[in-house]
C-alpha cells in the first residue's frame, strides 16, 4: 500500500509548525505508517463516528494526546485538514465542525 499524503489549506501546518520536535517525531512515524499500512491500527487512525468520512489520526506522545482530522480521496489520497491537542476525553466539538466545513470545501472546490 502506498497512499499520499496532502494538506487541505494551512491549517495543519500551522498546528505542525507550533509543535516541538519529539511531537513532530511521532507525527511523521505515524504519517509513515500510513503511507505504507494496510490496516491502519485505529490507535493511529480511527473514523469518527456520526460524520461523513472523517477520520482522526491519532498522536499520543508521553501524556499529551494530539488528532489530525483527514480524509480518503479515492481510496489512496490522505487529505489533513485541522490538528489540536486534546485536553479531556472527549473530541471537541467544534474542532470536528471544523474538520467537516474543510473536508466540505476541499470537495467543492477539488477539480
Amino acid at each position: 500500500m502506498n497512499r499520499s499524503i496532502i494538506f487541505f489549506e494551512n491549517h495543519f501546518i500551522e498546528f505542525y509548525q507550533m509543535q516541538d520536535q519529539k511531537v513532530k517525531d511521532k507525527i511523521q512515524y505515524v504519517f509513515e505508517l500510513i503511507r505504507q499500512v494496510d490496516q491502519v491500527p485505529e490507535k493511529f487512525l480511527k473514523h469518527l463516528t456520526g460524520t461523513n468520512g472523517l477520520y482522526e489520526i491519532r498522536i499520543d506522545y508521553q501524556s499529551n494526546i494530539f488528532r489530525i482530522f483527514c480524509c480518503f480521496d479515492q481510496g489512496k489520497l490522505v487529505v489533513l485538514f485541522n490538528g489540536f491537542q486534546k485536553k479531556t476525553q472527549k473530541t471537541l466539538r467544534k474542532e470536528v465542525d471544523k474538520a467537516e466545513k474543510l473536508m466540505q470545501d476541499y470537495f467543492n472546490n477539488k477539480i
